[in-house]
Parts: C-alpha cells; sequence; structure tokens
C-alpha cells in the first residue's frame, strides 16, 4: 500500500472512533524520516485508548500491517504509531495545543479530503 492511501486509511480509522481534529500533513518535501503525519485529538484515555487499538487492530487484521514502533501511552496523553512512512500522532486536545505539530510543520501542506457525495436516487 502507498503511504497517501495508508494516510487515508488511518485517518479513516480514527475517524471510525470519533477521534477529533483529524489532519492529515504531506511532510515528504521536508523530512527525510517519513512521507506523512496523520494527527488527530482523543477526548480521554479511554477514548485515545480506543482509537490506538482500532488502528492496530485493524491494520494488522484487514492489511497485514504493525507499527515498527508505538511510542507513548494513552496515559501520558501522547501516542505516537510509526508505520515508517505515516506517523500516527494521537493526542489530548490539551497536549496537542501545548505542542501545536501543525504549526511547527507548517511548511507542510495538508492532505484534502473528498467528501463522499450521498446519492439520494
Amino acid at each position: 500500500m502507498d503511504s497517501r492511501r495508508l494516510a487515508l486509511l488511518c485517518r479513516e480509522l480514527a475517524d471510525n472512533k470519533k477521534a477529533e481534529d483529524i489532519t492529515i500533513l504531506d511532510v515528504r518535501e521536508l523530512s527525510s524520516v517519513t512521507d506523512y503525519f496523520v494527527i488527530a485529538s482523543g477526548i480521554s484515555e479511554p477514548h485515545l485508548r480506543a482509537i490506538v487499538d482500532e488502528l492496530t487492530d485493524r491494520l494488522r487484521e484487514d492489511h497485514g500491517l504493525r507499527p515498527r514502533a508505538i511510542d507513548g501511552t494513552s496515559q501520558t496523553a501522547w501516542v505516537v504509531l510509526d508505520f515508517f512512512d505515516v506517523i500516527v500522532h494521537l493526542m489530548r486536545q490539551d497536549v496537542r495545543d501545548r505542542y501545536d505539530l501543525e504549526t511547527l510543520w507548517g511548511d507542510a501542506p495538508r492532505v484534502k479530503i473528498r467528501k463522499r457525495s450521498v446519492s439520494l436516487a
């Protein structure tokens, strides 16, 4: 699976568990470490844990993908899932506000998500 598709899938899986303010940053031109950051917020430790579980379980079961590293825990309020070409940052909102990755990586374009149109036929 290419890195853009993986980033979009990570976004979708986080959205399945009602992650908030999900952003994908394209850092291919700015970083030699990864292609995309997926950044999302959870409202509590159980919410962050549910998002992490959804991502890791579904990617493993449906696509045979495992993070090469996981850093942090829901108790630290910031969990990083490293899928090599895609790094997922899941944070409680206060932690996200403090570290402000979107501003830190402000030169990175945001990946636009196309809304699926609903047919009323």
